[in-house]
């Protein structure tokens, strides 16, 4: 049975996390082995490349720098992780993926299309994932929930602006490929949230 990719995409305080971990019980209960994982990370340099990223001391990071780095964390993510988990028949669930890229550093940023699709040719080409939940809520919901961490890093610290253009940068995403992606209400609780993601995996996915 071929392996299977799909990414939680979605703005700060989506419960990204928190569902990723009820899709993977759902999905062992049927038997399939499940990799968890996420970005930036999923690897040992991949982890330290994330830690660069996060790190609310480097305010002096520039736009391209950061698409660097991310696009450089996500090539050894697929060939030490990701890759070689499709090629043994698992299913890969990651906490974001290539679209947090167009939404963050595309529409956050504002960083030129052409570069963002350059990268992403080179990095992954036409690998693309299955299936991609799109956790959809207000900004001033998530950064409400947001708040209720112990610490911001550098992305939860910037303006609700850019966290707006975040949102719709991934809608417009979403509207593009309707194929791949699924829109979830997840300002409702967890249980409706779940609920609704039930609904497509089993439509869309598992038999």
């Amino acid at each position: 049975m071929p392996g299977r990719f799909i990414t939680l995409e979605g703005g700060e305080g989506a419960g990204k996390s928190t569902v990723m971990e009820r899709v993977a019980q759902w999905l062992e209960q049927k038997g399939r082995r499940v990799v968890q994982t996420r970005e930036p990370g999923g690897t040992e340099l991949a982890e330290k490349l994330r830690d660069i990223l996060l790190d609310r001391n480097n305010l002096v990071l520039s736009g391209t720098a950061e698409l660097l780095l991310m696009f450089a964390a996500r090539a050894q993510h697929l060939d030490e992780r990701i890759r070689p988990a499709l090629a043994r028949g698992d299913w890969v669930l990651c906490d974001r993926f290539t679209d947090a890229t167009w939404a963050y550093q595309g529409g956050g940023r504002g960083l030129p299309r052409e570069h963002i699709e350059a990268l992403e040719t080179l990095v992954h080409g036409d690998l693309q994932p299955d299936l991609t939940l799109l956790l959809d809520l207000p900004v001033e919901l998530g950064l409400q929930r947001a708040s209720n961490r112990s610490q911001a890093d550098r992305f939860e610290g910037e303006s609700f602006e850019f966290f707006q253009r975040v949102r719709e940068a991934y809608l417009e995403r979403a509207a593009a490929a309707p194929g791949r992606f699924c829109v979830i209400d997840a300002s409702r609780k967890l249980e409706d949230v779940w609920a609704q993601i039930h609904v497509v995996l089993q439509e869309r996915l598992v038999s």
